[in-house]
């Protein structure tokens, strides 16, 4: 089997800067018109190597660039990927570009300049299978060290871990190497899962997650009660030709399959949209369906709404509002209904951070962007960044559950995708750090975070925003799921 990175497509919100396709239907059971807007993902570098901002890359190091799509190879060449040395010419080298990876290499003629910042530029001009172009040219910097690299590449993390046993039978195998591993060298005999003392070998697919990750889907799964063997090959190169020396783990399988984690209840929680403890403002022309609340601050937290109290005293409605707004301060059964709220929201937030055996952990060392993800439990000891959109694949009934250690950050324009009938409510982002949503993003799913949400200009939320201190709005659409 090849190598594969998928891309698909969403439905739900518009964002700038990607195709829009709305599709209608008339429900037949009372003629009402339903309408969906399907958001297809855009051509996009999802990651690099030598990583962005580097200063240690070795002299002798080749250039990566990974793709969401499946590239026209004639349109990767050396006037589309280039790369340049402060104050030097253009330098020469060989542009390829491997079909199983989906990654473009850029290979020096010569050994780079010592202590020099290089930058790498994918132009406009490369073009997908489709003929979709990258939106803008893609760029980023790295900083040579003194010398060569001569190191030798190791495995830092492989899930599941050595000699682990009662492995759930549909698992994936995941890699996280030390450096970044040449593209081309990671094929299905560098990178081999067996059973059967190593007789067997277990078909699947191997995904190039960006240049230090690599996860392996078996067809099907595996067998009962068995162990299995992962074998990493001296074939694997960095990207400096240095070779990984040869590694071997193993882990037993049990007699489970895993499911979609059971749903994290919110409880009265999810009776808003938005639920912050400290306050809620907004700038510009913000809508948001679905009711709001602030607890235990007071009404004047909710600054930008021109609210205006009910004559009953017990919630307050403004023009950016599509239901109703609550505070602490507000008359009874106000307060208690919100301290109920609050309770809920951290319970619920415990619940999902304290899920145990996740399905992945440290996947693409926290960079999701241009991955589809299966319905699952997710587990990230740092921040998650997402630079390209990133689909969220499952029915209706499946559940996916994020837990993030630190930050969560989606970059200017991007998207949370969702396809194949996968529901917001039925995704939960727990976030132990801050949410960050950047100009233009589309982000779908529950978010339960321990600080705060700062939603950019334009940005688009299709879920809750449940926050343990504040939220922070600049012309937003914010649209309630379902319970």
């Amino acid at each position: 089997m090849g190598i594969l990175q998928r891309y698909s497509k969403t439905f739900l919100t518009l964002f700038a800067s990607v195709s829009i396709v709305t599709l209608a239907a008339c429900d037949g059971s009372n003629g009402d018109l339903d309408t969906s807007t399907t958001v297809i993902a855009s051509l996009a570098v999802t990651s690099s190597a030598p990583a962005a901002a580097s200063a240690t890359a070795g002299t002798n190091t080749k250039v990566v660039a990974v793709f969401n799509r499946a590239m026209k190879s004639d349109t990767l060449t050396q006037n589309s990927f280039t790369l340049q040395g402060d104050g030097e010419s253009g330098v020469v080298g060989a542009v390829a570009y491997n079909a199983d990876t989906k990654a473009a290499t850029f290979t020096p003629n010569g050994n780079l300049t010592a202590s020099t910042l290089y930058t790498a530029t994918i132009t406009t001009a490369v073009e997908d299978e489709t003929d979709a172009s990258l939106l803008s040219d893609f760029v980023w910097s790295f900083t040579t060290g003194s010398s060569i690299d001569d190191s030798v590449p190791t495995p830092v993390t492989i899930s599941p871990a050595d000699i682990a046993i009662d492995v759930l039978r549909n698992t994936k195998v995941s890699v996280i190497f030390s450096e970044a591993i040449d593209p081309e060298t990671l094929t299905p005999n560098s990178f081999e899962l067996t059973t059967n003392a190593g007789i067997v070998v277990v078909s699947g697919e191997l995904l190039y997650v960006n240049p230090k990750t690599v996860v392996f889907t078996p067809d099907a799964n595996l067998g009962a009660s068995e162990l299995h063997t992962l074998t990493l090959s001296t074939a694997i190169l960095d990207l400096a030709g240095n070779s990984l020396a040869l590694s071997e783990t193993s882990f037993t399988t049990g007699t489970e399959v895993s499911s979609s984690p059971a749903i994290v209840d919110l409880g009265t929680a999810g009776n808003y949209v938005i639920l912050a403890k400290t306050g809620i403002s907004t700038t510009g022309t913000t809508h948001i369906t679905g009711d709001i609340a602030v607890s235990p601050a007071s009404r004047t937290t909710l600054t930008g709404f021109a609210d205006t109290l009910d004559s009953s005293g017990m919630f307050s409605t403004s023009p950016r509002v599509t239901g109703e707004l609550f505070a602490s301060n507000m008359e009874v059964p106000t307060p208690d209904d919100l301290t109920t709220a609050v309770s809920d929201m951290e319970t619920a937030y415990t619940d999902a951070a304290g899920r145990v055996t996740p399905d992945f952990t440290e996947l693409g060392a926290g960079e999701i962007g241009g991955l589809t993800l299966d319905p699952g439990l997710y587990k990230w000891g740092t921040g998650v960044l997402v630079t390209s959109d990133v689909t969220l694949n499952g029915s209706a009934n499946d559940v996916w559950i994020f837990q993030i250690d630190q930050n969560l950050k989606l970059e200017d324009g991007k998207a949370v995708v969702l396809t194949g009938g996968a529901l917001p409510e039925n995704i939960f982002w727990q976030v132990a750090g801050e949410v960050t949503l950047q100009a233009g993003t589309t982000f779908n799913g529950i978010i339960l975070t321990q600080t705060q949400v700062v939603f950019k200009s334009g940005a688009v939320l299709n879920g809750r925003a449940l926050a343990q201190t504040a939220v922070t709005l600049i012309s937003n659409d914010i649209n309630e799921p379902a319970q």
